[in-house]
């Protein structure tokens, strides 16, 4: 990175005052009567509604629209182990990002925890404030026991989009992609590099749509995932497979489809020359993938790239997926967000990359011509369709699937039934 852009960067979170988010009034403050309802005498009467009925704290206060991003910062993307302080500029990132493109509001809160007991405990603790919680950027395997825990604590949407938001966005593009290459899911061999917590729950969500478990092979540091080995946690262990294969130059013999959730420069041109006819290369690591694209066309001119980064087409962004995600969730005041509701967001947005491209995304991404193809097979973050069709989406499999404690718009409801 340029020293130029390091200063931009260091300029833009100080400057002019230090961090990305603050806090806002919503109702007018002007005068003594508007202290008088803010405040004493006039706040008893809602905290009063609340103590009978705890549901109205939907009503009468800010929970409904509000989301915490938790940390404690021992997998920030890039960066490591950094802790829960070096971790804050990302969760005020996060922030920025729910409120830009869903308008949800967001408290980042940073924790510094000796165990994930008490990590569980601690959210467990103030989950009372929140609509949602929104876990970020903890290791795994820790990060797979804390949210189960409080998912299953709690009655309000828990969501690890390190896990579901990244498998999200790589299952919705890969429907298109092997639409375009004229695979099939159920044949398809998928070799996925990288088995923390984005491959792990990849590969879940890939199996959800059809994938077969015996077609998937993933690899970590040590090779091959496959019954033989003793050193698998049990998260690992789900996708142990039966084979002589050991090397990810085995595995990518003759395989249809690549996933790197790993790390920079790892998959070599010789490596991706062996994959079967019109490959699928999701080379994920940012900000420097797996291979460069410039040297996987080179190597193959069959095969559809995808990576992490805006500068080539088809990023898999993040973005695309958990606010709204979140957005569907809270409008319906779902109590978790089930595999339901995350393959309608994979599907809705799979289906939205097929329909034509809106002018004002051409125009922020300077472009003549944008279509579904080779080179846009998922939509651009600033679709402004998105916010119209993939909440909806969420809602209606929420209404479905029997976790909506609310029922959303007339839209909605009909076509729910």
């Amino acid at each position: 990175m340029p020293n130029r852009y390091k200063q931009q960067a260091l300029d833009y979170h100080s400057q002019p005052k230090p961090g990305k988010i603050g806090t806002a009034i919503t109702k007018p403050c002007d005068t003594q009567y508007d202290l008088s309802l803010a405040y004493t005498p006039g706040v008893a009467e809602p905290c009063r509604s609340i103590a009978r009925d705890e549901s109205e704290v939907y009503n009468y206060t800010s929970k409904g629209n509000l989301v915490a991003v938790i940390s404690d910062g021992t997998a920030v993307l890039g960066l490591g182990n950094i802790g829960p302080s070096a971790s804050k500029p990302v969760m005020e990132g996060k922030a920025v990002l729910f409120k830009a493109f869903a308008d949800i509001d967001v408290f980042d809160i940073e924790v510094k925890a000796d165990s994930s007991e008490d990590f569980i405990k601690t959210v467990r603790n103030i989950a009372p404030t929140f609509g949602g919680i929104n876990l970020e950027d903890i290791a795994a395997p820790a990060c797979f026991e804390i949210e189960s825990a409080l998912i299953e604590q709690l009655d309000i949407p828990v969501f690890h989009d390190d896990q579901h938001g990244t498998a999200i966005i790589i299952a919705a593009a890969m429907i298109n992609a092997l639409e375009l290459q004229h695979k099939k899911i159920e044949h398809a061999r998928v070799v996925c590099l990288g088995a923390g917590a984005a491959g792990i729950a990849s590969m879940k969500l890939l199996q959800a749509l059809g994938a077969k478990p015996e077609n998937l092979y993933m690899i970590d540091r040590k090779g091959i995932i496959h019954t033989g080995r003793d050193d698998l946690n049990k998260y690992k262990q789900e996708f142990a497979v039966e084979t002589e294969l050991r090397t990810l130059a085995d595995a990518m013999n003759g395989a249809d489809v690549f996933i790197g959730v790993s790390g920079p420069d790892l998959l070599s041109s010789e490596i991706l020359a062996s994959m079967a006819e019109n490959p699928i290369v999701f080379a994920l690591s940012n900000p420097d993938p797996e291979i460069l694209p410039e040297l996987a066309h080179l190597t193959r001119d069959d095969l559809i790239m995808a990576t992490g980064r805006s500068d080539y087409p088809n990023q898999v962004n993040n973005v695309l997926g958990f606010p709204y995600i979140f957005r569907g969730a809270l409008d319906v005041r779902a109590t978790c967000i089930n595999q339901e509701m995350q393959l309608a967001a994979v599907h809705a947005l799979a289906d939205l990359a097929r329909e034509p491209v809106p002018a004002e995304v051409l125009q922020a991404y300077k472009q003549d011509a944008m279509f579904f193809g080779k080179d846009y097979i998922i939509p651009k973050p600033f679709d402004p369709r998105l916010i119209d069709t993939i909440p909806q989406a969420v809602a209606k499999a929420a209404v479905a699937s029997g976790v909506a404690q609310k029922l959303p718009a007339q839209k909605i409801q009909s076509e729910a039934g």
